[in-house]
Order: C-alpha cells, then structure tokens, then sequence
C-alpha cells in the first residue's frame, strides 16, 4: 500500500476520462450531476480506519464484558461472513438487558474516547463534497445504532442505516429485530431508501472496503472500493472499480512518546532563550514575542512537524486584528504563534492555568483566561481584550470553543466577533489543516508530519449589527469549510 490515493480501475461502462484518484474524483463530483436524487453511500469501513481493526478475526470478550467493551470490539472486528454471525449472536446476548438509551450515550462516549481518531479526513472530505453538490448521503453498517449514530452524528450525516435490536419497552431482548445489514441485506435497505426518497442508484456512488458489499457496489454507478480487502482482489478480474487507498492512522507509538517528551523540553529550552535574548531591553512585550517565535520553532523542530504556510502576507498587515482559528489539536497553541511571529496574545479557559507547562507560558505572554462555566460574567470578564487590541496587540482566539473530534468546523461563538467590533480591528481567518493528524484532540502526545495552514483576507466588522451578527458569522465559518475543501495554494 502507499501513502498517496490511487486508482486501480472503473467500472466498463464508466468513459475513460473517469477519475483515477481523490482530487480528480472530487473535482469530478463537483463538476457531475447535483441534487439530493443522487446518493453517496458509505460503509462504515470507508470512513473509519482500517487500521483500527487490529484483530484478523472477531473474537469476543471473555466472562462478562461491560457495554462499553461489547461496542468497541465490534470496530475492532475485521468481520468475514461467518465471523459476523459469531459477532451479532455474542453482542447480542452481551447487550441483552440494556436500556437502548443508556446503550446510546455508551456508544457516543466509546466514539469519542476510542474511535474518533481513526476516522479517515479523506472520508469527511469526500462527505462535506457530496452534501455540497446537494447529493443524499448516507452512512450504512452491518453494526448496530449504538456504534454507527455516533459516527455519523460527529460527520454530520442524517440518513444512517444499521443492523436493528430488537428492543421490550426500551430494553435490548438481545435478538435482532428484523433483517441484518449484511451483503445483500445492506443493498435491500439501501434499495428501500431509494424507492422512499426517489434516488437514482444508477447515477450514485458506494464506498466500501469490504467484499461483503459487492451486491451494493454492483448496483451503483460509481462503486468506489477504499483500502480493498483481499476479497476486492480476488475478484478484481470480474469486477474492475475504482479504488482509492487511504493512508491508515495509527495510535501514537513509543518513538512519538519519546518525541513529545524531547519536544515540550524544546520548548521550555526556547522560551527560556527567547526571554534571555530579549531581557536587556526590559520590556516584558519583547521578551514575550521572544518566547513566542524561539519557543515554537524548537517545539516544532524537535517534533518533527513542518508547517506549509499560504497568505502570510495577511499574517503580518493589518495590525492589531482578531485572528480566528479553527480547533482541533492541542497543539494548535503551538502552531498559531509560530504562523503569526510574535505580537499576538490570546484567550484561553481558565483550566489551561493548571497545566504546568502551557499555564505559566501562557500567563507570561499576557494570555486573558475566562471561566466558560461563569456565562454571566463572560462579557465583563473580556473587556480586558478590547483594551488589549486597543494597545496595539493582536489576539489569536478558536472561535468554536473546543477542539472538534473531526476535522468538521464546529459553530461559532459570537465573542470574538464582538471583540473585533468594540475595538475597531479586523478579523482575520486562521484554517489549520491536518493539525488533528499531528495530535488528536485529547492527546498530548504528537507524532512527525506536515500541518498546512492559509491565512484568509481580512475582514471588516465595523459595520456590522452588533445585535444582528448571526448570518455573518455563519458566513466566516463557511469560508473556512470551503476552504478546507478546496485548499489554496501559492501562484
């Protein structure tokens, strides 16, 4: 396997101009028909690390395993058709005596401790594509509810299809209520959505990275296999398609341990020189952006993460300006001051004072920490920001909030917005790419690669309705999903 999608064929029917990778595929979705009678149906598999899938064969868990274990062994399961049943007939009697709503928050609390870094980006990219041209999409599993619907709610996909239990007033009987979504069960359920919704499966595309799904590919017209399994090449002869191979992400290792632990004594190492450089001057500020660039640029050497920067010249003119980050890694602290060099503080939760490392930087470059559980008091407590900008100093602030489990842009929080207008500065658009590949969103521990990052236009804010803003944001926050999608580069 490489690391780079590639293409291994097409249906016969398809033209010879056919994409034969991911960016020609997706420029080809754009450009091909829209409207919501054209489906995009993904397999499980197709959005979540194969990787993931440790096991080569379904085992279950000995003695009496908690709910939280019988869920998470089915993502780990690499499923054939016997093991399948293997696997439904001891989740099933495993759950039996559950409630589906406790089942529920268990499933959603197994995503986002165990699973949401094996989502694949190239998925959430080739999802947010298809939802953009308007095409209905769904997510289909031969799982049950209570491992897909977390799935899917965190890529933002409404249709969703998955082996049902049957259920006595809320309680698992530990049957399954009616047919299994497995090979020809799959494509019947899609077959009963089409006929309801009006699609036309002849027009749609099929992800999947199992042989099990060969009925549901053969009914499409744009079958596309990821990261095919040993079935796909068995049949690859009768049964030519595109394929698309997704670099598999993996759990942190003991060299990336070792790494991150030399990494945050870079940093400790740089802000310290930065400090001494800069202390003949006596001026804290110096001595702040000091830290800042030396800080950042050991972390970052040392980790072994490069940074492939676009629109730097928005990142130096205007200032001072609000520059708005999107949030997915603990690392983009780190990532955001090198980008802006100096002359930037921020804002951060109150909590962030008890790290032993970030906190004490943080306080020293004149970061304004907030107490997001004290609602009432939110606005008071950011005035100090206003002055801030009004002195000359930029703020770097994630508007969403939190860090995203997905590299999905999560709502905006109107502070910001605020901020910039009371001050009569700008706001200028910060899109990370990639940052969630470095470090996910509740690991401290970062692994070598590249992070992109653009700097968009500056935009003005001073006419803006304070008491009317909701449509504008939603409008920075769309430019940064289209940008993500279609990223730019340098002329």
């Amino acid at each position: 396997m490489t690391s780079e999608p590639h293409a291994t064929g097409l249906p016969a029917a398809h033209p010879p101009t056919a994409p034969r990778d991911l960016p020609t595929l997706l420029a080809a979705i754009r450009s091909g028909p829209h409207g919501p009678r054209i489906a995009a149906i993904f397999d499980l598999g197709a959005v979540l690390n194969g990787g993931f899938a440790r096991r080569k064969w379904y085992r279950p868990t000995r003695g009496q395993p908690d709910a939280s274990t019988v869920l998470l062994d089915g993502f780990r399961a690499n499923l054939t058709d016997g093991e399948y049943s293997r696997f439904l007939q001891s989740s099933s009697s495993a759950l039996a005596g559950r409630t589906e709503s406790d089942l529920a928050e268990t499933g959603r609390r197994v995503f986002r401790h165990s699973v949401y870094g094996y989502l694949y980006p190239e998925a959430w990219q080739l999802i947010r594509t298809h939802q953009a041209v308007g095409h209905t999409v769904v997510l289909a599993s031969a799982l049950t509810r209570f491992q897909v619907v977390p799935v899917a709610e965190e890529l933002g996909v409404d249709e969703v299809l998955y082996t049902e239990m049957a259920a006595d007033d809320g309680v698992l009987t530990g049957y399954v209520a009616g047919k299994t979504l497995w090979r020809n069960g799959k494509l019947d359920a899609i077959r009963a959505v089409a006929a309801t919704r009006g699609l036309e499966l002849d027009r749609s595309y099929a992800y999947t990275d199992t042989a099990a799904d060969l009925p549901l590919l053969a009914a499409v017209g744009h079958p596309v296999a990821v990261n095919p399994d040993r079935g796909f090449i068995a049949s690859a002869a009768e049964n030519d398609r595109l394929a698309l191979t997704f670099r598999p992400r993996r759990a942190p290792g003991p060299v990336d341990y070792l790494r991150t632990v030399a990494g945050l004594t870079a940093l400790l190492g740089g802000a310290l020189f930065g400090v001494l450089s800069k202390s003949f001057t006596g001026q804290r500020r110096k001595m702040a952006d000091a830290l800042l660039v030396h800080a950042t640029s050991a972390t970052l050497r040392v980790l072994g993460v490069r940074l492939r920067v676009t629109g730097t010249e928005h990142a130096r003119s205007p200032r001072p300006a609000v520059f708005l980050f999107n949030h997915q890694s603990q690392f983009d602290v780190i990532i955001v001051p090198r980008v802006l060099e100096g002359g930037v503080t921020g804002i951060g939760k109150k909590e962030l004072t008890r790290n032993p490392i970030f906190g004490p930087l943080m306080r020293f470059v004149g970061v304004t920490f907030i107490d997001r559980s004290d609602t009432a008091t939110a606005k008071a407590q950011l005035a100090p920001v206003v002055e801030t900008l009004r002195g000359g100093l930029s703020i770097g602030i994630a508007p969403e909030g939190t860090r995203s489990y997905t590299p999905e842009v999560g709502r905006f929080k109107k502070g910001a917005f605020h901020i910039a207008h009371q001050a009569g500065v700008p706001v200028i658009p910060v899109v990370i790419r990639n940052a969630g590949e470095i470090s996910r969103r509740n690991s401290m521990i970062a692994r070598r690669g590249v992070v992109d990052v653009t700097v968009l236009a500056p935009i003005d804010v001073s006419g803006w309705d304070p008491n009317a803003m909701d449509d504008k944001v939603e409008q920075v926050r769309q430019l940064y999903i289209d940008t993500l999608l279609n990223w730019p580069t340098d002329s």
